[in-house]
């Protein structure tokens, strides 16, 4: 799951920061890489300790049920650290998970969310309660990446407390630019003009149903009415829910090219992106972290989230914050982000001290910790 290119998103950017880290700080233990053919040449070695393998096969499937502890066993490994709970039911060697949410089991919407037809997805599903029930009961270490995320585990898992560690995730370094990416024809796939032209708000991460992105459309639905300058950036990878969301928005009332869908950035654009925003919108109803909001606190934009589950612990008084269900209280941070130039800038300040307290070092540095654990 190395890169959010090619990872799914936060999972992916939390798999590269780990090997980027690990590889700086361990000098002394040796490290297999189970990567994909997409993104193996993407994962650089930095480290002699350090080598890569091909595994065949993609995340969730029957193939990566057979396959992968095959290739465990040939790889000589003594332990595996899965980073997601799709763990082989046959994994021939004590293993830890990282747990980043419960989302399929707490927000029954998102679990409903498939393009299968609906024999094919019941039987996903079983698939997926027994797998991930196997990763919870039988890891020797469970990482949760917040206190919320822990206690999600203990109210749907029988599992001993003590077995599971919090451990907090990092924020990254987005690549640096000596000037202006977003003017630049570097991009052409990308809608540079709307960037320019207007002040913006913005949203980035995934579109399935828990981001509540309807929700956020119909907000903004009623605030360009007034304010019809204002474009809303939405970045994600062009997948169906995405297609779905443009289908909402042709449906309600929102004049045309008011909403800006780009696909996947680079980096470089990401950035300056969070520092041009007047407001980055996190209409979320579940999150086991909030990496996306606290990436954007760090390059300087003010932020306003859903006021639920592991985003107040992250994000503490440094976002703004507002019910996922209530319209109106949207709009109302809407208007405050473009007529409260004092209150945003003050949120600017909070967010980028905020984002400060959280480190991918500190991070691979308390899971080499749990490894090392296992030969103790």
């Amino acid at each position: 799951m190395f890169g959010p290119r090619w990872g799914g998103g936060g999972i992916g950017r939390y798999v590269e920061e780990l090997i980027t880290e690990l590889q700086a700080i361990d000098q002394k233990n040796r490290y297999v890489l189970f990567l994909k053919p997409e993104n193996i040449d993407a994962c650089k070695i930095t480290n002699p300790f350090f080598e890569k393998l091909v595994v065949p096969a993609h995340w969730y499937t029957l193939k990566e049920q057979i396959l992968l502890p095959k290739i465990i066993q040939r790889s000589g490994v003594e332990i595996m650290h899965f980073p997601h709970w799709n763990v082989p039911l046959a994994c021939p060697v004590p293993f830890v998970t990282t747990i980043h949410d419960l989302i399929l089991l707490e927000n029954p919407k998102s679990a409903k969310a498939t393009t299968l037809d609906p024999i094919r997805f019941a039987l996903k599903r079983l698939g997926f309660k027994r797998v991930l029930s196997h990763a919870i009961q039988k890891s020797k270490k469970i990482i949760a990446v917040s206190e919320y995320t822990k206690s999600s585990i203990l109210k749907h898992f029988a599992v001993a407390e003590e077995k599971i560690q919090v451990i907090y995730e990092g924020v990254s370094e987005l690549n640096e630019s000596s000037s202006s990416l977003l003017s630049s024809t570097q991009y052409p796939n990308i809608p540079i003009s709307q960037y320019l032209s207007s002040p913006f708000f913005l949203y980035v991460g995934s579109a399935y149903p828990h981001k509540n992105l309807e929700s956020l459309l119909h907000a903004f639905s009623f605030f360009v009415q007034a304010h019809p300058e204002v474009k809303l950036i939405m970045v994600g990878k062009d997948d169906l829910f995405y297609q779905k969301l443009k289908k909402e928005v042709d449906e309600i009332e929102i004049p045309k090219n008011s909403v800006i869908f780009t696909g996947f950035v680079p980096d470089q654009v990401m950035k300056e992106l969070y520092q041009r925003t007047s407001l980055y919108l996190y209409p979320s109803f579940i999150e086991g972290f909030g990496l996306p909001p606290l990436e954007a606190m760090r390059y300087g934009a003010p932020v306003a989230v859903a006021k639920r589950t592991a985003l107040p612990e992250i994000l503490g008084d440094a976002a703004l914050y507002f019910d996922p269900n209530n319209i109106e209280q949207m709009v109302e941070i809407m208007e405050k982000a473009l007529n409260d130039n004092a209150l945003m800038t003050t949120m600017r300040q909070k967010g980028e001290a905020q984002s400060k307290r959280y480190s991918w070092k500190t991070m691979a540095e308390e899971t080499k910790k749990i490894y090392e654990w296992f030969g103790s």
